[in-house]
């Protein structure tokens, strides 16, 4: 056979806006986990998110801007063309389907590794892809990942970046400047399309 499998790896997210860690997330799994292709995958209808989440199309159009510079980054809308609610299990089941000789790497951040637990079909999401959470560095130190739950995960490491899209939307809403947060093209289509503005 001879052939080695194909890496791909899944990063999952609102990306509401997507911003610059979720970039260097991006460049860190590819990096450390040696993808051949990563698929950015902008959620459809977060289950799990009590706000109203920004148009699909706007939320797909802002992930392609942010990781246009990365060539093996592939955004992916798979969940947006999807109806009811977005889960895991299903487009791992579906990126299968594409790619059965595939390794799938699942990348999720440190506050959803810590409720793993609580997923839709966790122990077939495990079966499918290898679970990688996304551990900080802080001040050059790793902060540790407190999982209490038996599913095997593997950890991500990455670079201290404190920002957050909640805290962008914020800024945004209160004529701040977001420049340091996000790419450029992300925050000229965000000041287009007026996007998270308080309502008026």
């Amino acid at each position: 056979m001879g052939l080695t499998q194909k890496k791909i790896g899944i990063l999952g997210g609102a990306f509401d806006p997507p911003h610059l860690a979720h970039v260097a997330m991006a460049k860190a799994a590819i990096a450390q986990f040696q993808l051949d292709e990563l698929r950015v995958i902008p959620t459809g209808q977060a289950w799990h998110k009590a706000r109203d989440l920004s148009s699909r199309t706007h939320r797909a159009q802002m992930a392609h801007l942010a990781f246009a510079s990365l060539p093996l980054v592939k955004v992916d809308e798979i969940e947006l063309q999807r109806e009811g609610p977005s889960y895991t299990v299903e487009t791992l089941r579906a990126l299968s389907e594409q790619a059965p000789d595939a390794q799938f790497f699942l990348f999720i951040g440190e506050d959803q590794g810590k409720a793993l637990s609580t997923w839709h079909e966790i122990r077939e999401i495990a079966q499918r892809a290898i679970i990688c959470v996304a551990e900080r560095e802080l001040s050059g130190m790793p902060v540790p990942v407190v999982p209490g739950h038996d599913i095997p995960t593997q950890v991500l490491k990455l670079p201290h970046l404190p920002h957050s899209a909640t805290e962008i939307r914020a800024r945004v809403a209160q004529g701040q400047a977001i420049d340091a947060m996000v790419p450029p093209t992300v925050a000229l289509y965000i000041h287009r399309h007026h996007l998270y503005q308080p309502a008026r």
